[in-house]
């Protein structure tokens, strides 16, 4: 009788249904044109000051979600709505394949993509149009356990100048900050008023301290934005920082890339300059939802795709290359493959390659990763206020962004990302020989910025000199056509070697060495020098 009743039991318990995680695809946003003309109803004031000054146009993709949509498809039997993508007009949603495909029949429902994609009924190419397009003190640190790491990129040499981060505004994703709202490594940041907010995306919840499974997060930002009087200095400690947890680190799962673009979206939204994500994605606990080293092509992956857009609205995404470069996957991950990001690898003290760095890949349509930092034995503070030791270009990415937030701010006529990004790519180590394991090198900002200042200088004057870096031939264009041009080229140890005075529309430069040389051009009473490279 006993067993009778277990197995009546037993046939009681309905059968358990296997969850299925999708993203699903809007037809359109109702709201949409009276959103962009009232701009200030979709986007803060900061977000569209900073569109209009760099000439990013507000389009239907700032839109939001439409509330109606969403509130409709929480409705579906089945239904769990996790998270939302303006920039896609998608919501990832999880039930039965059942449930998510009878999703289908609702008119404003375009198309549903499958994390697992045996399961989906067609496939559909998504192609990105790849577009390329306190007061100031004196500042003099003592970096004391952070000086290698900040002095190996040149950082050093810009907060010397009073380049701190003032200003300018990062966005940090990752998986928990406990500590960062208490401890003393932040009070510098608290007391300034540079630790603006946070959101938790994984437990919905305005309160990003209140998840304390993983500190994460929290010695990430302190490579940044940390500070401990002659003990421990991170390479931004005056800009201004968000923090959004998008990292589920009890799990993985294809829903953290959601919410992942989600916060992405709510940074342009509030004018963010600067996303730091020490994040990426291969492989998930269901096999079915994982990526293939093939799938990393800068196109593929749903984060991948956000973070390419990210970019096309103007913000400059830093993001670790990964950590597998000493097992099987090898290769760079999810964001870090997308062409228009700043990927960045690790190397030790030395600055020598660190054997657990992401490699790049013919499968990226860019040279990845695109730089290297110290990411071996890189220190940090803890959330107990301890410095300590971790490695993983979760840390270098970090070490960097902060440097190029300092560059972004000494650079303010500057268009982001892919100007920025192109003069850290030109001061690197070894930028006319990059390779799988260091990209273009070690980063030097003195010298990007020298590079940024000198072309903004000189374009000023109504002259520009391209390519940079060249080749065969440098092309000199001056908006007065009849413009006498003294043009000279100085070797890097100062020797003229170089030199042409006329109406100068383009010179052979094929016979010169690869190297960093310097331009001196003077028109008129006016004259400027700039460094170009020849590759």
């Amino acid at each position: 009788m006993k067993n009778l009743l277990i197995l009546l039991l037993l046939m009681a318990i309905p059968p358990l249904v296997a969850q299925e995680d999708a993203w699903v695809y809007l037809t359109d946003k109702p709201n949409v044109t009276a959103s962009i003309n009232n701009p200030i109803s979709i986007l803060t004031q900061k977000a569209i000051d900073r569109k209009n000054r760099h000439g990013i146009f507000i389009d239907d993709r700032d839109v939001p979600v439409y509330e109606d949509y969403i509130s409709q498809l929480k409705a579906q039997p089945g239904i769990t709505v996790l998270a939302k993508s303006k920039w896609f007009n998608a919501i990832y949603v999880r039930g039965t394949q059942s449930n998510i495909n009878a999703l289908n029949s609702l008119s404003f429902v375009d198309y549903i993509q499958f994390a697992d994609s045996n399961l989906n009924a067609r496939n559909r190419s998504i192609a990105i149009d790849h577009k390329f397009q306190i007061e100031n003190q004196q500042t003099t640190f003592v970096y004391g356990n952070a000086q290698n790491q900040v002095e190996m990129i040149a950082a050093e040499q810009l907060h010397l100048d009073d380049y701190t981060g003032e200003g300018i505004t990062i966005a940090v994703m990752d998986s928990g900050f406990p500590g960062v709202n208490t401890i003393a490594a932040f009070s510098r940041l608290r007391t300034n008023g540079d630790l603006l907010d946070g959101y938790d995306f994984v437990d919905r919840t305005a309160n990003i301290y209140a998840y304390a499974g993983s500190s994460h997060g929290t010695r990430v930002l302190s490579d940044m934005a940390g500070y401990i009087e002659n003990q421990f200095v991170g390479t931004a400690p005056d800009a201004s920082y968000y923090l959004f947890r998008t990292e589920d680190a009890a799990s993985e799962n294809p829903v953290e890339e959601s919410y992942w673009v989600e916060a992405a979206e709510r940074a342009d939204s509030l004018g963010v300059d600067i996303i730091n994500t020490s994040l990426g994605y291969t492989t998930y606990d269901n096999p079915n939802y994982s990526y293939s080293p093939s799938d990393m092509d800068g196109n593929t992956a749903f984060i991948t795709q956000g973070a390419t857009i990210a970019s096309e609205k103007g913000l400059l995404v830093v993001t670790s290359a990964g950590n597998s470069g000493a097992n099987s996957w090898q290769i760079v991950g999810a964001p870090a493959d997308s062409p228009l990001v700043l990927s960045v690898g690790a190397v030790n003290a030395s600055g020598e390659y660190a054997f657990f760095s992401s490699q790049g890949s013919s499968a990226q349509p860019t040279q990845k990763p695109d730089v290297v930092a110290q990411g071996f034995s890189a220190y940090v503070v803890d959330e107990n206020n301890a410095i300590v030791q971790n490695n993983g270009t979760s840390f270098s990415s970090p070490i960097l962004c902060g440097g190029v937030a300092c560059l972004m701010q000494a650079l303010p006529n500057t268009t982001p990302p892919n100007d920025i990004i192109e003069f850290v790519r030109q001061s690197a180590s070894q930028y006319t020989t990059p390779d799988d394991f260091l990209g273009h090198g070690i980063p030097n900002l003195d010298l990007a910025r020298n590079l940024g200042l000198s072309i903004n200088d000189y374009n000023l004057r109504g002259v520009s000199v391209y390519p940079n870096p060249f080749q065969e031939k440098l092309v000199i264009n001056a908006s007065d056509l009849d413009a006498i041009i003294q043009l000279s080229i100085y070797n890097q140890l100062g020797q003229l070697i170089y030199t042409k005075k006329g109406r100068i529309e383009a010179i052979d430069v094929s016979e010169l060495n690869s190297g960093i040389y310097v331009v001196s051009v003077i028109s008129g009473d006016q004259s400027a020098n700039f460094k170009l490279i020849k590759n």
